[in-house]
C-alpha cells in the first residue's frame, strides 16, 4: 500500500468522483486531494471518519484524566462508590 496511489488532483475528483467514492469505501484508505500540486483536502469514508472521531474523543478523555492525576484531583475508590450510592440513594 503506497500513499502515492491515494493522491489525486482536484480535476480527477471532478471527473471521477464516483470511482473515488467507490475506492474510498472499499479500501477504507483516505485520498488526498491536491490543487496546484499542493495537498488541500482529505476524502475519507464515513465509517473510518466516525472511528477516528471516537478515537480522538477517547484520547481527549485520557488526557484529561492524566491531567487530573498530575494535579492530584483524585479520589479513593471507596469514596467514589460512596458518592455514587449517595447520588442513587442506595443504603
Amino acid at each position: 500500500m503506497s500513499i502515492t496511489q491515494d493522491i489525486r488532483p482536484v480535476s480527477y475528483l471532478k471527473s471521477r468522483s464516483a470511482d473515488i467514492l467507490k475506492q474510498v469505501n472499499e479500501t477504507h484508505r483516505p485520498i488526498i486531494i491536491t490543487q496546484n500540486g499542493e495537498p488541500k483536502a482529505v476524502l475519507q469514508d464515513t465509517e473510518s471518519y466516525e472511528n477516528m472521531r471516537n478515537t480522538i474523543g477517547l484520547l481527549k478523555l485520557l488526557a484529561m484524566g492524566e491531567e487530573d492525576i498530575r494535579k492530584g484531583h483524585t479520589l479513593e475508590q471507596d469514596q467514589v462508590f460512596q458518592n455514587i450510592e449517595k447520588l442513587l440513594n442506595i443504603k
